[in-house]
């Protein structure tokens, strides 16, 4: 595999990436006739100072940078209107790179992430449109350091990148990068059991790519989430959740393999008082590194996904502690993901951090994290101090 050709790939398309939180909280700016509108919107800007032993590449560095998090910024718009026995709603939301990178002056980006409809009744709900898909999706909703910073190094091209940090995205879990998708979830059902089943726009995993390629997929991509949600008397509450992926594509073009991708994904986060402690992973054949065997092969990162004629095995997980005391939150967290290919890929990433609510909109984070990555017998070790501000609305 070209390293170098990675490198390239991944830093023009770490740009593009953008995660956001379940929304936390809304103004309302309409709500007459059974008719609502609100908006929600998050800010964060972290100042990290990054040092990076490289043996990949053989270049070492330490790099200042003002960024954001995982996290980007964004700005959502929510609407719901009653109708007879149905509830018809919808959101759109707009994420918002802050970085202008050293070779795009100026660039900032807004990329959308979600712009669907739901309809709503006594027999569950329907979501049509792009949003967050249902492998991985409740491995990092629940992560404990879903408003730090996490992983960063120059083999990604993510030091320097414009877009997010990775926080444990292939150190851990996968992105459930946002695509079209037609989704149904039940109605809650045996004391905290909800599914979630897709279908979902299926995306070239093969090598065969470009104008007049053969490579086809004949069947969307399939996913679902099983997700469990119980309070265990006072102060304590369990969630867990079990998701499932699986798409194919094929292709006639000589020399050129059929991938079949399939994961399960999985995990539990446990509350009592002030502690959380989340476990979390998963496994499967096929799925790359980062975000996805569709995007991962569309970044050129298709040698993590299939390899000799047979889909590449990897698996992660992540393990945190946190304890809240009033105003503070204390995060220990570890996370990493194996691709076994021939020469075989670990990226690992360790977390400390403490969040501080000024009030209720205003937080602030202290953080230190060192990420390795190693393909072969070659490695990158990146520590990272990152201080950040967040307002959240």
């Amino acid at each position: 595999m070209n390293k170098k050709l990675i490198i390239r790939y991944m830093a023009s398309g770490a740009a593009a990436l953008a995660f956001s939180i379940p929304t936390m909280a809304a103004v309302e700016i309409y709500n007459q006739d059974e008719t609502t509108v609100s908006i929600d919107a998050s800010f964060n800007t972290f100042f990290v100072q990054s040092d990076s032993d490289n043996d990949i590449t053989g270049e070492d560095r330490k790099q200042a940078r003002i960024k954001m998090g995982l996290l980007p910024n964004w700005v959502g718009f929510n609407f719901s209107k009653q109708m007879g026995d149905l509830k018809i709603g919808g959101r759109s939301s707009f994420w918002v790179t802050i970085n202008d990178s050293d070779t795009g002056v100026t660039s900032t980006g807004i990329d959308v992430r979600q712009f669907y409809a739901t309809v709503d009744g006594d027999w569950g709900q329907i979501l049509f449109g792009k949003d967050f898909t249902l492998f991985s999706r409740s491995n990092i909703f629940q992560d404990e350091m879903l408003q730090g910073y996490g992983a960063v190094n120059d083999t990604l091209g993510l030091i320097d990148g414009q877009g997010v940090s990775f926080g444990h995205i292939g150190s851990g879990y996968h992105y459930p990068f946002p695509h079209a998708q037609i989704t149904y979830r039940t109605p809650d059902f045996g004391g905290g059991f909800k599914l979630a089943l897709g279908l979902i726009d299926p995306g070239n995993t093969t090598t065969d790519t470009g104008a007049g390629r053969t490579s086809e997929e004949s069947m969307p991509r399939f996913e679902g989430e099983l997700t469990y949600n119980a309070a265990m008397g006072e102060g304590n509450s369990i969630t867990a959740w079990l998701g499932f992926m699986q798409q194919s594509s094929e292709s006639d073009a000589a020399g050129v393999d059929d991938v079949d991708s399939q994961g399960v994904s999985y995990g539990a986060k446990f509350k009592t008082g002030g502690l959380a402690l989340h476990l979390s992973g998963f496994t499967g054949e096929g799925l790359g590194l980062l975000l996805g065997p569709a995007t991962d092969s569309a970044l050129g990162l298709q040698g993590l996904i299939s390899e000799g004629g047979s889909e590449v095995d990897s698996d992660g997980y992540v393990a945190q502690a946190s304890y809240t005391m009033g105003a503070e939150r204390f995060v220990i967290s570890y996370g990493e993901t194996t691709v076994e290919t021939s020469t075989e890929w670990n990226n690992s990433t360790s977390q400390i951090a403490w969040f501080h609510d000024i009030n209720a909109t205003l937080r602030t984070v202290v953080e230190y994290n060192v990420n390795t990555i190693e393909i072969g017998s070659d490695d990158e070790e990146t520590s990272t101090v990152a201080l950040g501000l967040i307002a959240n609305f």
